[in-house]
């Protein structure tokens, strides 16, 4: 028996398996507006990728800007879509699944799509993610490690602009499946660009991740009132919005 400890460890996060999770949704309210479509897609750690979708009835009219964006109209939510409380259900479950089994969860711009079905599961009366969970939520957002990392790059940072400052495929932009998959291609190519970023642990990373957005969002509060919006406030909570925090 060889008693040498092992001293490789886990491959870096980047490395093994993610979970890309996504949603279109009938507005940018996250306290009052509704999932429409919902993905969550396993990808990378030498297995092949496994998609799950959703297309909820959101019980409440799609505005048309946002049916623009995503191609889901009131008529075929309401006609294709799943019960919204069964949906939400099955999509907690799911990323309970994920989270538990210690798969980093891949949001672009997490405390948007978080908080929104932490609020869906809310209103519902469905025991909510965090809940469900606790301490063990690890996630990875692009969108707040890229603008650590790079702070200084002009320009938008949409996954949009993301996928195209690092070079990743984006196929399907705005539905679910494709922002979901594109979001873990960002992620890996962000382990890759930076090694620092790859040697942290995924509990280092997350921490890493809450610290950087709060000080970007002090700064960015200070920014805008210096510019006279004196009662400007931006949300530095991550990855989550708590209930009855600043919207």
């Amino acid at each position: 028996m060889n008693n040498t400890p092992d001293m490789a460890g886990p491959p870096p996060w980047h490395l093994g398996r993610l979970a890309g999770f996504d949603t279109e949704t009938t507005g940018v309210d996250v306290e009052t507006d509704r999932i429409v479509t919902a993905c969550i897609v396993e990808v990378g750690g030498a297995h092949p990728a496994l998609p799950a979708n959703w297309l909820l009835n959101p019980g409440v009219d799609i505005p048309e800007a946002a049916s623009a964006v995503h191609g889901i109209s009131t008529e075929k939510a309401k006609t294709d879509g799943q019960d919204a409380a069964e949906g939400i259900t099955e999509i907690v479950a799911a990323l309970t699944q994920i989270v538990l089994a210690g798969t980093p969860l891949v949001i672009m711009n997490a405390p948007f799509d978080l908080t929104l079905l932490d609020r869906e599961a809310r209103r519902y009366g469905v025991q909510p993610l965090t809940e469900v969970v606790g301490r063990s939520l690890r996630v990875v957002d692009p969108r707040v490690i890229d603008k650590a990392l790079d702070m200084y790059r002009p320009g938008k940072r949409t996954l949009t602009d993301l996928c195209r400052h690092y070079q990743v495929k984006l196929e399907g932009a705005h539905s679910a499946d494709g922002d979901a998959t594109a979001a873990c291609r960002v992620a890996w190519r962000l382990g890759q660009e930076y090694p620092k970023l790859a040697a942290l642990s995924l509990d280092e990373l997350h921490a890493q991740q809450a610290e950087w957005h709060a000080a970007w969002a002090a700064d960015f509060q200070k920014h805008l009132r210096g510019k006279g919006e004196t009662d400007a406030v931006i949300d530095g909570s991550w990855p989550l919005r708590p209930v009855g925090g600043s919207s």
